[in-house]
């Protein structure tokens, strides 16, 4: 069977983290700019290559001050590591789903990761284009890649939870 690659349609998709703030409350952020590319043989998702880029200068809480203070050094510096990157990355059966195993790297720092990956199913669009969706969840240990900025709280426990939960609506668009 041929291969088939496909790109991210960036205008239909959206990447957002969210971490507990004092304990509490959720804070919800995205990334605004990022690409991916999905491999695969025709139309089959199983076993199909995934890898993924995102610029840390693009994360939008919708605070000024808190954004600014993503992109230091205290957490993701994005001045001196410019992108976020997920290789190496398979899709793979698992019961109605798929499990997306990969290399993370933020910060410099590479580890596995795993997320789960809902297929939404292929359409063609008005213009003619096949568009693959997908919904992926997850969650990673933000202290696996070195943002380990936080502060205990008087009340006890901390401002910033450790685990981010990653949540994408992704949308592909089939190449020629």
């Amino acid at each position: 069977m041929a291969t088939t690659k496909w790109s991210l349609d960036p205008t239909h998709s959206e990447l957002q983290f969210k971490v507990k703030h004092l304990m509490i409350t959720t804070v919800t952020g995205k990334l605004n700019e990022f690409t991916s590319e999905l491999v695969s043989e025709g139309d089959d998702f199983n076993h199909a290559k995934v890898s993924f880029e995102a610029k840390p200068s693009s994360i939008d809480t919708g605070n000024t001050d808190r954004d600014n203070h993503l992109k230091s050094p205290d957490f993701f510096d994005a001045d001196q590591f410019p992108l976020l990157t997920f290789d190496s990355g398979v899709l793979s059966e698992d019961g109605d789903d798929y499990a997306l195993k990969g290399n993370l790297t933020i910060k410099g720092i590479t580890k596995p990761v795993q997320l789960t990956v809902e297929f939404g199913g292929i359409a063609t669009d008005p213009w003619g284009n096949t568009k693959a969706g997908f919904t992926l969840s997850g969650k990673i240990k933000r202290t696996d890649f070195g943002l380990n900025w936080n502060a205990a709280l008087e009340t006890g426990g901390v401002m910033v939870s450790e685990e981010v939960r990653i949540l994408g609506e992704l949308q592909f668009v089939k190449q020629a």
